[in-house]
């Protein structure tokens, strides 16, 4: 009898297991084919909030799965891709979407021997895989995934056994469904628990249609479950988000709000509500009575999860700003600039495809260029102030900066390695390659102030001082490679790296080379004249030449943007 027991869960959980890895197969390989058009979609149909939820609902019915949906609107609000404003439309709107999977699994895969028309769907996929190159076999995935998919929801129907060998079990259930409002909470948080165990909405309702089409659960306890998967599933937004910025936790929390506030007002209405649907749906649907029977339930299901979602998205489109509100009152601005400038602002441990995080890792590296930059300005005050209280402190943030430098390429290495250990496209390839240049590259400009900055101050502890023509050179070398900062920074900041150019770069990285000759000339035609001591002339050209050495890094970064190293 243990043995059975055993083999029966193993079944049941490896069913589970081969639905669960068909779904996220067939997400991600449409995130393969069509990541940059789902980036595309993001960016420019969330221009208002009806907008925004319907851009929410193509997209989760495109990859089929809400909490990718909200984790990639979380790091695009991570990103400063989008507002939070915009972000809570399109979460809105996959709510609606991800009611699309209740509708096929239920349609197709109850009414319609699925798995018997899945196999033949493997004869195209898998040449597919094995022959094509970019897209045609990122689709091959996807239809690869689809067949696995309903074949695991085959095995998750054979796997649950039927209610007439088991009638003790619905009377269990039934001993839980009898407390009025306490039982619906009860088996919301079920359906809750359920939905983060498998950390996929889908997955859970799956189970939840596949006991109901057994007779293994009462149509308001399955209504009820239901209703706590729209609460699970935002959990997976919620995690996303703890180690995002202020903006992306505020964004998951509107998700979670607006899901927790929908639940809470269909459970103290369902005594009423389920009733009347249930009516409605055996006049417009022509199903049966659910509560009756379980051969429709599944489909009666699939219509109030989308009912519900609809009616909810309805009546709170118009309290968004509220919802940020919330959000806003509930998790707090960071702390100072200075206890925060060291973090990461944009990347995080999200669960996306590499073709939808390059996004955050671009604004990333546009991010560690502003820390960089400032580490320039910085420098000028430690050659030009006499405010021997202002250079000190401002050699402490030179020492700072420096180490936070090291931080960020190291983390930003780190996340790009752990992005080439998954399929990736070519055009992902060369981009995550460029970005790991730039890192280098901003990495090595501040050890190179940080050496700069030793220099000085051993200058000055020896009593060397540059003569007025030297300092009006290294003035003349810091605003050219100044300019050559704000030049790479706009460059870094391009909504898209195609956009990006040379030319103005290489203009400037010419003016900073023709300077750094001329002032090397004159250095050494100056050697041997009065006044012009050798120990601040030696000074003197490391520091010009530390500060052409940016001038080249600088114009290495751009060469990255463009694809040149």
């Amino acid at each position: 009898m243990g043995a059975a027991i055993i083999g029966d869960t193993l079944q049941l959980l490896g069913a589970l297991a081969f639905f669960i890895y068909g779904m996220k197969k067939m997400s991600d390989g449409i995130q393969l084919a069509a990541g940059g058009q789902l980036r595309n979609i993001l960016r420019t149909m969330t221009q208002n909030r009806v907008i925004g939820v319907f851009t929410g609902f193509l997209i989760t019915v495109l990859i089929q799965s809400s909490s990718a949906t909200t984790v990639m609107v979380v790091s695009f609000v991570n990103a400063g891709l989008l507002s939070i404003l915009e972000a809570a439309g399109v979460m809105l709107g996959a709510n609606i979407g991800t009611t699309v999977t209740g509708w096929i699994v239920s349609i197709l895969g109850f009414k319609v021997k699925l798995s018997v028309y899945s196999v033949p769907l493997f004869a195209f996929g898998i040449p597919m895989i094995l022959a094509g190159k970019g897209k045609m076999k990122y689709w091959g995935e996807f239809i690869v995934g689809f067949a696995i998919l309903f074949l695991g929801l085959g095995f998750l129907k054979e796997a649950v056994p039927d209610i007439k060998n088991n009638p003790e079990a619905l009377e269990f259930l039934k001993s839980f469904a009898d407390w009025g409002f306490l039982s619906r909470v009860i088996f919301v948080f079920i359906g809750t628990l359920l939905t983060v165990i498998v950390q996929s909405s889908s997955a859970s309702m799956a189970i939840t249609l596949t006991m109901c089409a057994q007779g293994w659960l009462p149509f308001e306890v399955a209504a009820a479950m239901i209703l706590g998967e729209n609460i699970g599933t935002t959990i997976t937004a919620e995690v996303a988000a703890l180690v995002g910025n202020t903006a992306a936790k505020r964004a998951a929390r509107i998700h979670s709000t607006f899901n927790i506030v929908g639940v809470t007002w269909m459970i103290l209405v369902m005594p009423l509500f389920l009733p009347v649907f249930s009516v409605f749906i055996q006049n417009y649907l022509g199903v049966q009575d659910p509560y009756q029977t379980a051969v429709d339930m599944p489909m009666a299901l699939a219509a109030f999860h989308t009912v519900f979602n609809v009616m909810n998205v309805l009546l709170m489109i118009g309290f968004i700003p509220l919802l940020v509100k919330v959000a806003q009152r509930t998790i707090k601005d960071k702390d100072s600039e200075d206890e925060t400038i060291g973090k990461l602002q944009f990347i995080s441990s999200a669960v996306l495809t590499p073709e939808l995080a390059t996004d955050a890792v671009q604004k990333e590296t546009a991010h560690y260029g502003d820390i960089v930059s400032r580490m320039h300005g910085f420098f000028d005050i430690i050659v030009n102030s006499t405010d021997s209280k202002l250079k000190k402190e401002t050699a402490k943030r030179i020492v700072k900066y420096e180490g936070i430098a090291d931080n960020i390429e190291i983390e930003i290495t780190e996340y790009l390695t752990k992005m080439t250990d998954q399929e990736l496209t070519a055009r992902t390839a060369t981009r995550i390659r460029s970005y790991m240049n730039i890192a280098n590259d901003l990495e090595r400009i501040g050890d190179i102030y940080f050496q700069m900055l030793k220099s000085y101050e051993h200058k000055l502890e020896q009593k060397i001082y540059f003569v007025p023509q030297q300092r009006e050179g290294i003035n003349k070398m810091i605003t050219l490679v100044g300019e050559a900062f704000d030049v790479m920074n706009k460059n870094l900041k391009e909504v898209s790296y195609d956009n990006v150019t040379t030319a103005e770069a290489r203009m400037v990285e010419d003016k900073i080379n023709t300077l750094r000759n001329q002032l090397r000339n004159e250095n050494n035609d100056n050697l041997g004249k009065k006044d012009y001591k050798v120990a601040s002339a030696l000074y003197y050209s490391n520091l010009f030449s530390a500060l052409e050495r940016v001038g080249d890094h600088i114009i290495n970064v751009t060469e990255s943007i463009v694809g040149e190293i």
